[in-house]
């Protein structure tokens, strides 16, 4: 793998000699696989894309004039651009994708996929005569993270109501364990979940430990998808205690091998020789109004364990690049270079390309070959992908694209009334705004109790929906607590003060107002609105920190409780003297308001909650121990319930959770001591 020179760049050149620059630049590019990026005046990155011959792909934007459209107004913002080249189309899609996730060009079809399934884990080692108590019987426990080697893990699931739901039906069957070791070794009597049948007791013995072995091994070979195989293993085992006159033992196995026979009465994906496929994706891709759904089924060994939406953003510009002119290639026909099959491309790659892939892929558009073969030698495994499947396949390739249209048309309706409530909040407040889709809001809310652990949040309303990302959270300190209106003035003036002085910078330096370039990042731009949870003293004080760092006032509002406190009696109350404002009980504009106001409170509140309760429980006290980082803290937090749990566990408890040495451990206990 090699780079190419970077073009020029010359940001501030005149027009016509950047272009020339970057034609030639064109010009000098080899016939080879490759990725290439495009960047703007900013250093944005526009566009990735991978080439199977760089020269010709990339020449094909600028040799003919593409107008007014999409490939015409990114190709006039493109200044510099940047090749790799690489040994095969395989790698250069590889590239492709892993650049695609770091950059999240304009012009690209992005997926937000954080890949946080859940798996169901099976603990410990059957039969471990040399370990615990606890690692000689296995649990069965829901979780979501990265998978080791020392545990046995099952999924990955859709849902972690298909995790749940699993467990239940292990339980039912084989009666496994789902405790937490702490609690299993200090059991002295059996637990409810025995009484009702949903555990066999290993607890307290009740279960020799070869039986207790050979019901995790059932179970294992039942998730791997080996139902018939179990029940040939459970009627032998019957047969062999029923020869034995053990007719308690024989009942036990009928009782087992009954429940197993009800549970299998779910379908299972077959192929056309009628054998149980056991990992199966289906993926059906939906695109209308400008927006697109992706629906993937999870089959995992022979079971249907659910669906899961994803919903990409930059449809209308990415697939404009792709189906145009400068699509790559000769061997691309009509039906592969359909929105619906681009934007199926785009999750494959940037969804499996990490790992994960199952054998089969069931589709309802064809993909590029190449994508599969890319998939196949990365991950080893050899994948099949089918966009015409018959008989039992076909029938979950249906279910799975009648939910893609559901999971859209739901989508389209909701972005609709969204957008509707925008714009009447917009005309209720004579607001001039351009853009619509640009239109921003932040509020601010305080929430302490008594005056304890005051923190103050502010949310963030764009694009006709809240942009938690963009979610912050204050502490409050240096102020007599409970005083509300010296919490709201400092979160102004740490949200907004870092903006003035940014702006005062730069008049002081370019002697003319601020640009836009400015206030371009999220954290810099200032809102068309700032809603505060109050009434006039809180507004008085939002006013006083404007006025202060000379920003305009008649962005403020504040949202005052009606008469009675009751909802939908709420008034718009504002800082520069206009008059209260009521939006009507049944106005989609005070819907909006209420909802961001909501936001606002909700997270203020759990944010001081939980600060409160590190306070009060000296959470910060792991964070203290060497040794101790995020990862070992949250496995701790979550084995023992919190703070307070960990304090209370011995040294042997605090050596069963995974990374913690005996010295770590000890260390722990005389810190928590």
């Amino acid at each position: 793998m090699s780079e190419t020179p970077d073009s020029a760049g010359a940001t501030a050149a005149e027009p016509d000699e950047r272009r020339q620059r970057l034609l030639a630049d064109v010009a000098a590019l080899p016939g080879l696989p490759g990725v290439y990026r495009y960047f703007d005046a900013q250093g944005g990155v526009l566009y990735v894309g991978k080439a199977r011959d760089l020269k010709k792909r990339v020449s094909s934007y600028f040799q003919k004039s593409h107008g007014g459209t999409r490939i015409g107004h990114m190709i006039t913002k493109i200044v510099r651009m940047e090749t790799t080249v690489v040994r095969s189309e395989a790698e250069a899609l590889l590239l492709e994708n892993n650049l695609i996730k770091a950059l999240n060009p304009r012009y690209n079809i992005l997926f937000r996929d954080d890949k946080s399934y859940p798996y169901l884990k099976i603990t410990g080692t059957p039969g471990n005569a040399s370990g615990s108590l606890a690692s000689q019987y296995p649990r069965m426990a829901y979780y979501r993270g990265p998978v080791d080697q020392r545990h046995r893990y099952f999924g990955p699931y859709p849902s972690a109501w298909a995790v749940k739901e699993s467990i239940q039906l292990l339980q039912k069957v084989f009666r496994l364990r789902t405790c937490e070791d702490t609690v299993f070794n200090n059991r002295s009597r059996p637990c409810l979940l025995h009484q009702i049948k949903r555990c066999s007791g290993p607890c307290v013995k009740l279960i020799p430990a070869d039986d207790y072995a050979r019901d995790v091994a059932n179970a294992e070979r039942f998730l791997q998808g080996e139902q018939q195989q179990v029940m040939d293993r459970l009627q032998a085992q019957m047969m062999v205690h029923a020869e034995a006159l053990q007719f308690e033992q024989a009942a036990e196995i009928r009782n087992q091998i009954g429940a197993l026979s009800r549970v299998l009465h779910q379908q299972s994906v077959e192929d056309n020789t009628g054998i149980a496929t056991r990992d199966v994706d289906i993926l059906a891709v939906k695109v209308q109004g400008g927006r697109a759904c992706v629906n993937l089924a999870m089959v995992r060994g022979g079971r249907h364990l659910g669906d899961r939406p994803f919903f990409p953003v930059h449809i209308g510009d990415a697939t404009a690049l792709d189906v145009g002119p400068t699509a790559d290639g000769p061997g691309r026909d009509e039906a592969a270079s359909a929105p619906e099959a681009l934007v199926l491309e785009a999750f494959i790659a940037q969804h499996y390309l990490d790992g994960g892939v199952p054998p089969l892929l069931v589709l309802n558009h064809p993909v590029d070959r190449a994508l599969i073969d890319a998939l196949s030698a990365q991950s080893g495994v050899k994948v099949t992908a089918q966009h015409q499947p018959r008989d039992a396949r076909r029938a979950w390739l249906d279910m799975c694209i009648k939910g893609a249209e559901l999971r859209l048309a739901q989508l389209l309706a909701e972005e609709g009334s969204q957008q509707a409530r925008t714009r009447a909040l917009v005309d209720a407040l004579a607001l001039e705004v351009e853009q619509l889709d640009t239109f921003r809001i932040e509020c601010f809310d305080i929430s302490h109790t008594a005056g304890e652990a005051t923190q103050a949040s502010c949310v963030v309303f764009e694009n006709h929906k809240m942009q938690s990302a963009q979610y912050r959270r204050y502490n409050i300190e240096g102020i007599t607590g409970g005083d509300d209106y010296a919490a709201m003035r400092q979160v102004l003036m740490r949200r907004y003060g870092r903006l003035a002085a940014q702006v005062a910078r730069q008049v002081e330096e370019a002697g003319e107002p601020a640009d836009e370039s400015v206030l371009a990042r999220p954290e810099l731009r200032l809102p068309d609105l700032v809603l505060v949870d109050g009434g006039r003293g809180q507004v008085s004080m939002a006013r006083e920190v404007f006025e202060e760092l000379g920003l305009d006032l008649g962005l403020i509002a504040g949202v005052e409780k009606g008469e009675g406190r009751k909802v939908g009696l709420e008034e718009l109350v504002f800082a520069d003297g206009r008059d209260k404002v009521y939006l009507g009980r049944d106005s989609a504009a005070l819907m909006l308001v209420a909802q961001i106001r909501d936001e606002a409170h909700r997270f203020a509140i759990t944010g001081m909650r939980a600060k409160r309760a590190s306070v009060r429980t000296g959470g910060s006290k792991l964070e203290d121990i060497p040794g101790v980082g995020p990862k070992k803290r949250a496995k701790l937090l979550q084995r023992f319930g919190g703070v307070r749990g960990v304090a209370s566990a011995s040294v042997t408890d605090l050596l069963t959770v995974d990374g913690i040495s005996k010295d770590l451990a000890e260390e722990i206990y005389r810190a928590l001591h």
